[in-house]
């Protein structure tokens, strides 16, 4: 997703408005940029308290910023925090590696059969620990392209490596999550076109 020059010059707007003290400009950038730091940073710490505390972390930095926000830099405020957030949560795992699954991350489902609800939840675990069992710059990689759908280009802007860099990260993901993933098919509920056992 390619932000214009204008969308730049807006949010530089934004930002001096509330660093000026503009209590709506603060509130239209905690109500736009809040959740999805702490959507992000759920993915890639699978841990609501941490991501809470990155979220916010990463928010007040960007408030701090606010009066020395260059729009001519280049760089949107989505793909800012990203990339704060994305420190922020390396940092945090290099600190601490939890042992096990952290407590499941609530994720609102419309009406599905309570089957449905508990066969999507035993996947979305199992995906969220194999994310936990990759690399940090390859699991950081393959949130960005496939979870979050940004494009090779945003995703070099944020991770501060060459779009070649990210292709290979998120290939050599996707590759380690199959793997990773692929002793579990049957038991998490998907049968091959060939064998059904009864």
């Amino acid at each position: 997703m390619k932000t214009s020059s204008t969308d730049l010059a807006a949010e530089a707007a934004l930002l001096s408005a509330y660093a000026q003290g503009d209590v709506q400009a603060a509130q239209a950038l905690a109500q736009t940029y809040t959740p999805l730091v702490y959507a992000h940073a759920c993915r890639l710490l699978n841990d609501q308290a941490e991501a809470e505390d990155v979220a916010q972390e990463a928010m007040l930095r960007l408030w701090k910023q606010a009066p020395h926000w260059d729009a001519g830099g280049g760089a949107s405020i989505r793909t800012w925090l990203y990339r704060v957030t994305a420190n922020l949560c390396i940092d945090r795992l290099r600190k601490t590696r939890p042992d096990g699954l952290p407590e499941e991350l609530e994720i609102a489902d419309d009406t599905p059969s309570v089957e449905t609800q508990l066969q999507d939840t035993s996947r979305r675990l199992a995906l969220e620990d194999a994310l936990m069992q990759l690399p940090d710059r390859q699991r950081q990689a393959v949130v960005l392209r496939h979870i979050e759908g940004m494009g090779n280009s945003e995703i070099a802007q944020i991770m501060d490596i060459g779009p070649r860099a990210v292709e290979s990260l998120t290939a050599r993901g996707k590759r380690a999550l199959t793997a990773l993933l692929s002793g579990q098919r049957k038991t998490l509920g998907y049968s091959d076109d060939t064998a059904q056992t009864t």
